[in-house]
């Protein structure tokens, strides 16, 4: 299996389950927070100022006005005119494209899926599932109430989405820019890890 797969997913679908149990199950390395790590050791910024900038993106208007715009549609050109968040995202972007052509691998989140678009044997993925679902395995992960979990769901997945479409210029979630979209409530996690396991090794 030479393939690199990145996986976007909602909040609560169980995607960074899933991943990690296809990386298991296909033998090659698993990624999510660890990019941030090696991100942060490699730039120089610290690791929780990546942990912010995902946290900042909660208004897609606000965000951008705050970042300065889109870093890569409008105002100065040059790296050193970009704002400290727009660096993190480049200095993780770099991270993402040097783990991909180290090989086989699996890549939760982090607008892989865009970083990684013109690449060769690249597989991406949308793992999500509906509401109710979310909520419940929310509420079981994290011991918090339904109402906390609803609140959550839709605040993590509007951060997403305000993060992605401010980074890349195009629309989070958008079920055409992925290869493979895979519903999680239709049949659990593993049959989900089985569905894109046999997709990606046709």
């Amino acid at each position: 299996m030479d393939k690199v797969i990145t996986i976007s997913r909602q909040y609560g679908s169980g995607g960074r389950e899933v991943g990690e149990k296809l990386a298991k199950q296909l033998g090659i390395p698993f990624y999510d927070n660890e990019l941030i790590t090696r991100a942060a050791k490699e730039s120089g910024f610290a690791e929780a100022a990546f942990e912010r900038a995902e946290e900042k993106a909660t208004n897609s208007l606000l965000y951008s006005i705050a970042m300065g715009m889109n870093a890569y549609g409008t105002q100065d050109f040059g790296f050193s005119s970009l704002s400290l968040d727009d660096k993190i995202f480049l200095a993780q972007s770099s991270i993402i494209r040097k783990v991909a052509e180290e090989g086989p691998c699996v890549i939760v989140g982090r607008c892989a899926d865009y970083i990684l678009k013109d690449k060769p044997n690249v597989i991406h993925i949308f793992v999500y599932a509906g509401l109710d679902f979310r909520i419940d395995r929310a509420t079981k992960l994290y011991g918090i109430s339904k109402e906390k979990a609803a609140e959550e769901v839709l605040k993590y997945d509007k951060r997403r989405a305000n993060y992605y479409n401010y980074h890349t210029s195009e629309k989070w979630a958008t079920l055409f820019n992925y290869d493979l979209s895979v519903k999680t409530d239709f049949a659990g996690i593993d049959h989900a890890v089985k569905t894109i396991k046999d997709f990606i090794t046709v």
